[in-house]
């Protein structure tokens, strides 16, 4: 298996086939080798590793986004908790981390988009 092969395995695993599909529906010319890198090297290298478990992975990229100020993309990953196995209480402690080593300012936006994000999940019934 090629490493892109194991990359797009793996993150229709942690993201879903839907989120998936969609993103690759939305593929063009311009933006392939982006989604070839992220999809080799995030997902083909880093997110298979089997080191450590999807569910400790997910807190870590959780922290990280939120510490950098990548808010954008915490719904996403905490959409994908339901399939990595970090509860609610995980992600929690992850932004309670960051709020002590990179600031309350970002972990309290992170809470905010991880309360609403896991509020739409309970509606549509995606936990």
């Amino acid at each position: 298996m090629t490493r892109f092969d194991e990359g797009m395995k793996t993150r229709r695993a942690v993201l879903g086939d839907a989120h998936v599909d969609r993103a690759e529906a939305m593929r063009s010319d311009f933006d392939t080798p982006f989604q070839t890198l992220i999809t080799e090297g995030a997902w083909g290298t880093v997110w298979s590793d089997d080191t450590i478990s999807r569910r400790e992975r997910s807190m870590l990229t959780l922290a990280l986004l939120a510490a950098t100020g990548n808010f954008e993309e915490i719904p996403m990953h905490v959409r994908a908790t339901a399939r990595t196995g970090a509860s609610p209480d995980d992600v929690m402690q992850a932004f309670l981390h960051v709020a002590i080593y990179a600031g309350v300012p970002a972990a309290n936006h992170a809470i905010k988009l991880a309360r609403q994000t896991f509020a739409e999940m309970k509606e549509t019934g995606h936990e």
